[in-house]
């Protein structure tokens, strides 16, 4: 039986910057009970910027938290429920300009959010192009996430590298060794757009530690874009994973 909604909002304009890492700077942040799940043996993790619009929380839109930029960088799991294997995301990072979206998703999801001052641009290059620009200021200095897309979007093919980028409907959180938070989030699937050009200029080390300095540094190993839809996130459960016996 499906948890109610907790969370229901419209996820707009995805921009996401993709990176291969060693699979051990994310251990730290591996879930009991998940796994890291590879694409063509790589581990990829995503720096993200997108828009938060019509958000209701319970079902209330609460004054001045409906309409917000989302910057987050996460990495993809899977995890094995007895039937079936279910593929989520794990945030390293997450970053709002509104500090009650903070203290509820820490508390009651034990999410990693922080909050900073943000802002968006969305502007028309020529007939074909459009950019669109995520930044958050921190110790002075706006950072900057961002790419140039091209005005025609298409279908997530079957297999493809988007499909493994954006099509995850779980999210987990690391308890502690032996217990993971998990919550369901349901979407359409999205379309998405070719992207022509890129940035990503942030204080990687002091976002998200000296460990993923190189490698989020260089190019990047692709880059998406998605216009996004209505979303909904399912109220979280926990799942227990006994120790393992000693052999």
């Amino acid at each position: 039986m499906s948890k109610s909604r907790f969370l229901t909002a419209q996820w707009k304009n995805l921009v996401m910057l993709n990176y291969e890492v060693p699979p051990e700077i994310l251990k730290p942040y591996l879930p009991a009970g998940t796994e890291i799940d590879l694409w063509e043996g790589k581990a990829l993790v995503s720096m993200v910027g997108f828009l938060f619009k019509e958000t209701r929380v319970l079902g209330i839109k609460w004054p001045f938290h409906v309409n917000f930029e989302e910057v987050n960088l996460r990495f993809y799991v899977r995890h094995f429920d007895g039937k079936e294997w279910k593929r989520g995301a794990v945030f390293v990072s997450e970053i709002v300009p509104k500090r009650l979206i903070t203290v509820i998703a820490n508390t009651l999801y034990k999410e990693h959010y922080s909050c900073f001052p943000m802002r968006h641009s969305i502007t028309k290059e020529g007939p074909n192009h459009t950019r669109f620009l995520y930044e958050w200021k921190v110790k002075g200095r706006w950072n900057k996430l961002g790419a140039a897309v091209r005005n025609a979007l298409v279908k997530i093919e079957p297999g493809s590298p988007e499909e493994f980028i954006f099509e995850h409907y779980w999210g987990y959180n690391r308890l502690n060794d032996y217990k993971t938070m998990q919550y369901q989030v349901e979407h359409i699937a999205w379309q998405v757009a070719e992207v022509n050009d890129y940035i990503f200029d942030a204080d990687i080390a002091e976002l998200y530690g000296e460990e993923f300095v190189p490698y989020l540094s260089v190019k990047p190993f692709s880059a998406f874009w998605a216009n996004g839809s209505d979303i909904a996130v399912r109220i979280g459960d926990k799942l227990v994973v006994p120790p393992a016996l000693p052999k």
